[in-house]
């Protein structure tokens, strides 16, 4: 099983961007999505999540500015990033819980894209 996210790159503020991660592998099916990011200096935040019900949450400083969805059949979860801010510059990480076709559930991390916000 692995996760693919893409989507980062350089933007100005107030730009938009939009994030993508693709599960694949011996997939039953795929539980909940998120993104979280992670600045240079600091510790991993949450950044937004949503579950197999289409039930989203946000952190704090993107609520408002960011949209999580989810497409099902092809097993992605997108992040819709608005009105960005310097702020938001980070490596951005799709992670999303998994049910195989055969073993337990566990959660899944992608590799990262970066998300970088110039002023």
């Amino acid at each position: 099983v692995q996760l693919q996210a893409s989507g980062g790159g350089l933007v100005q503020t107030g730009g938009s961007l939009r994030l993508s991660c693709a599960a694949s592998g011996s997939i039953f099916s795929v539980r909940d999505m998120g993104w979280f990011r992670q600045a240079p200096g600091k510790q991993r935040e949450f950044v937004a999540d949503i579950n197999i019900r289409g039930i989203t949450d946000y952190g704090k400083s993107v609520k408002g500015r960011f949209i999580i969805s989810r497409d099902d059949a092809k097993k992605m979860v997108y992040l819709q990033m608005n009105s960005l801010e310097p702020e938001d510059t980070a490596v951005y990480y799709c992670k999303a819980n998994i049910v195989p076709t055969r073993g337990l559930p566990m959660d899944h991390w992608g590799a990262g894209t970066q998300v970088t916000v110039s002023s």
